[in-house]
C-alpha cells in the first residue's frame, strides 16, 4: 500500500443518475500519480455502479499492479454458501480484474454474524485466498468492542479490520471507535478507516465549531479530521469518499505530506466534539445502506431527511423546510409522514440507528 490514503468509491461523482467518468477518471489519475493506489467499493455502493466505474476508470486504464482494490461480502447479496462464490466471481467481473488484494465481511455486527457463521462466508472467502484471488482477508466492522473482541477470538485467520474512526465518534458510547480501535490493538489487526469525516458532518461544521477550526494554521475542517484519524500508530489508511476534484486536491493536501495533529489542533477538535455532541444531532453518515439495500417501499430518501433535520438544528436561518418539500420529497420519494414503520432500513444501519423514531421527529419538524 502506498502512503496512508485510500479512495472510498461510495460517493463517486455523479451526472444524470450516472457515474461521472470523465471527472471519476481525472481523480482517479490524480490520486495515482500522488503516490497513492488504494481503492474501496463494494457491491452495493451506488447500485453496483461503484464496481463498474473502477473497472472502466481504474481497471482499464492502470496497470494491475498500479492499484489496491478492496471488495466485501455483503448480507443482502447471498442466503447460502453455495450463493457465496458466484456473487463473488460476478464481483471480479464487474470490477475488471482476476484478484481482489482485500476482500471484507461486510458491516459485521452481532445479528450479522450469524448470518456469516451460517452460511460459512469466512470459511468461504478464506478460501479464495488459497486460491490465489484474494490476497488479504478482513472484515467492515460496525458495532461495539466486545463483539470485536468476539469475533477476532473466533477467526484469528483476519489480517485487517476496516472501522468508523473520527474525533465525533471517539469517545461516543454508541459507536465507541476508540475501543473498537484499542480491540484491534489487542488483537495486532491492522486498521482501515471509513467515515474520517462522518459522512460530511465534520466538514459542514455549526458556526461555533468552525470558527474554532477556521482559528487554527489554515486547513480545512475536513483536513482536521483525516489527520486526526491517521495520527494514530496503527491505523494502515484512511478512506476518504470524494465527490469532486477540489474535495480531492484538500484531502491530497492534508495527506500527502502527512502530519499528526499537533497538541493545539487536537485541542481544537475536541471543542469542536463538544459543540458537535451538544447538539443532539441525529448521527446519520450518509452510506445511503438504507435506500440502496432495503429498497424503501415509499422511495423515502432518509439520509437526505436526516440532513436536513441536522441542518435545521445546527443552521437555524437555512431554508430547510423549503428543501424538504420541494427537492427531497414528492416525484415519487415520500415524506417522513408516509414511512410505514416496516423496519427495513433498520436492518441494515450500520450505524442501528432508531430509523423509524428519527422520521416521526423529521415530519414534526417539516410537516407539523
Amino acid at each position: 500500500m502506498h502512503g496512508n490514503f485510500g479512495f472510498g468509491c461510495m460517493r463517486l461523482p455523479m451526472k444524470d443518475g450516472k457515474v461521472d467518468y470523465d471527472t471519476f477518471c481525472r481523480m482517479a489519475d490524480t490520486f495515482i500519480s500522488s503516490g497513492f493506489n488504494y481503492f474501496d467499493t463494494a457491491h452495493g455502493y451506488i447500485g453496483g455502479l461503484s464496481e463498474t466505474a473502477i473497472r472502466d476508470c481504474v481497471a482499464k486504464r492502470h496497470a494491475r499492479g498500479d492499484f489496491l482494490l478492496t471488495n466485501k461480502l455483503t448480507a443482502p447479496f447471498f442466503d447460502r454458501q453455495e450463493d457465496i462464490r458466484p456473487f463473488f466471481e460476478g464481483q471480479l467481473s464487474a470490477c475488471g480484474v482476476d484478484r481482489f488484494d482485500f476482500y471484507l465481511m461486510h458491516a459485521q455486527d452481532r445479528n450479522n454474524y450469524r448470518k456469516y457463521k451460517r452460511c460459512r462466508a469466512y470459511e468461504t472467502a478464506y478460501g479464495f485466498k488459497e486460491e490465489g484471488l484474494i490476497r488479504h482477508f478482513g472484515i467492515s466492522f460496525h458495532d461495539k468492542a466486545d463483539v470485536l473482541d468476539m469475533i477476532l477470538t473466533e477467526h484469528p485467520e483476519i489480517e485487517v479490520v476496516q472501522i468508523q474512526f473520527n474525533y465525533a465518534d471517539y469517545e461516543d458510547a454508541s459507536v465507541e471507535s476508540r475501543k473498537v480501535y484499542e480491540m484491534c490493538e489487542k488483537h495486532g489487526k491492522p486498521v482501515l478507516v471509513m467515515e474520517p469525516v462522518k459522512g460530511g458532518s465534520l466538514v459542514d461544521l455549526p458556526p461555533e465549531a468552525d470558527g474554532i477550526l477556521r482559528g487554527l494554521n489554515g486547513g480545512s475542517n475536513a483536513s482536521y479530521a483525516l489527520r486526526f484519524a491517521a495520527s494514530f500508530p496503527d491505523i494502515a489508511a484512511v478512506l476518504s469518499g470524494m465527490s469532486d476534484m477540489a474535495q480531492m486536491q484538500d484531502n491530497l493536501s492534508a495527506m500527502r505530506d502527512f502530519r499528526p495533529l499537533d497538541d493545539a489542533e487536537m485541542v481544537a477538535v475536541r471543542k469542536v466534539c463538544d459543540i458537535f455532541h451538544s447538539l443532539d444531532l441525529i448521527p446519520c453518515t450518509a452510506c445511503r445502506y438504507c435506500i440502496e439495500e432495503s429498497q424503501c417501499p415509499k422511495g423515502i430518501r432518509i439520509p437526505d431527511l436526516f440532513a436536513a433535520m441536522n441542518a435545521h438544528e445546527a443552521f437555524h436561518n437555512w431554508n430547510t423546510g423549503y428543501y424538504y418539500n420541494n427537492i427531497i420529497t414528492g416525484n415519487g420519494h415520500g415524506k417522513a409522514s408516509e414511512c410505514i414503520r416496516c423496519g427495513k432500513c433498520e436492518r441494515v444501519c450500520p450505524q442501528h440507528l432508531p430509523i423509524r423514531e428519527h422520521l416521526k421527529n423529521v415530519a414534526r419538524t417539516f410537516e407539523g
